[in-house]
């Protein structure tokens, strides 16, 4: 079996500190193999990195009324978001079409990722949880469709039925495995192949089948509101902004997956330690090499390309991505 190579030195006033091992994965909307590093049928789970796709089955359910969606609205139903008030915000009124409010919200309570945000909490709530975003687009769609709210987090319940069977469908397999995510909702385990062919559909959604018009708002509106989909200081947002052809989702442990829009090519990372850390170096590395963005765009990403390693409160060194994608 192929193991976790080495992604990311971790490299500290001239000395090698850390290194952060794991797999990286490009594929084809046929599902064919282009570039990889490690072992690319690495069982994982999709974890938040699936929320684009949940999103657009979230969208589908609600029928033509779910074109009514705003950008904004839908980048937020595929956002592990800081918990800024521009987030709350805008979860407040994707419930808010379906006259709900937080109380409907079955995540967990959680803190902003963002510091700031943080700072003003004053504790955990549920809107502030990071996929509370995600649930409150399965919630609307729950309303539209007549579907129960109290069990939408229920792997039987009609929409995660749905969502089920857009992943199969979207990553040519009969089956996955059936886990709990951390926000609680039903999360799917496949190899890190299957993971980067649904982001190479997701860049050629007409490969979606039914599911292609409602897949192509999900990733329209990401680039469209690449800050609603994560927030300040993070590699999703920032790559969007930069490369808006590129559509780009963290997950949880250290995963993080691309789609490049048009062309078909979806790639996914997984840290072997889970360290969320190194991906983002790690994958704008992988498309500098697979020529999807340039050096003047890996420039603009420096501080999510080569992060800055701190002595003091002043940069003593930095994080190195190395490794060369093998070829097929």
């Amino acid at each position: 079996m192929p193991q976790p190579e080495l992604l990311v030195r971790v490299v500290r006033s001239g000395l090698e500190e850390s290194v952060h091992l794991g797999h990286l994965v490009a594929c084809d909307a046929d599902g064919r193999l282009t570039a990889w590093v490690g072992d690319p049928e690495r069982v994982i789970f999709s974890r938040s990195s699936m929320k684009p796709l949940q999103a657009s089955v979230s969208i589908s359910a609600m029928g033509e009324e779910g074109r009514d969606l705003t950008s904004a609205e839908i980048a937020v139903m595929c956002a592990s978001h800081n918990g800024e008030p521009v987030h709350v915000d805008t979860v407040a009124r994707v419930l808010g079409r379906g006259g709900l409010g937080f109380d409907a919200l079955r995540c967990p309570p959680g803190w902003p990722l963002d510091p700031e945000a943080m700072g003003r909490a004053g504790h955990a709530r549920r809107e502030l949880h990071n996929c509370s975003g995600k649930h409150a687009g399965k919630l609307l769609a729950s309303v539209r469709a007549g579907w129960g709210l109290e069990t939408y987090l229920d792997p039987n319940h009609p929409l995660q039925q749905r969502i089920l069977d857009a992943v199969l469908r979207a990553t040519d397999q009969d089956r996955v495995e059936i886990g709990v995510d951390g926000c609680g909702a039903p999360v799917h385990g496949m190899p890190l192949s299957r993971m980067a062919l649904l982001y190479a559909r997701l860049g050629k959604p007409d490969r979606l089948g039914n599911l292609e018009s409602f897949a192509r708002l999900a990733t329209s509106a990401m680039v469209a509101e690449p800050y609603l989909v994560a927030g300040r200081d993070r590699v999703d947002t920032a790559l969007m902004e930069v490369a808006p052809e590129v559509v780009v989702k963290v997950g949880a442990e250290g995963l993080v997956c691309a789609a490049v829009l048009g062309a078909g090519i979806g790639i996914a990372v997984k840290i072997a330690d889970g360290s969320a850390r190194a991906a983002g170096p790690a994958l704008i590395h992988a498309l500098r090499q697979l020529e999807i963005i340039e050096d003047l765009e890996v420039e603009k990403l420096r501080v999510h390309a080569r992060p800055d390693v701190l002595g003091g409160g002043r940069p003593v060194g930095e994080m190195k991505p190395d490794f060369a994608l093998r070829r097929a």
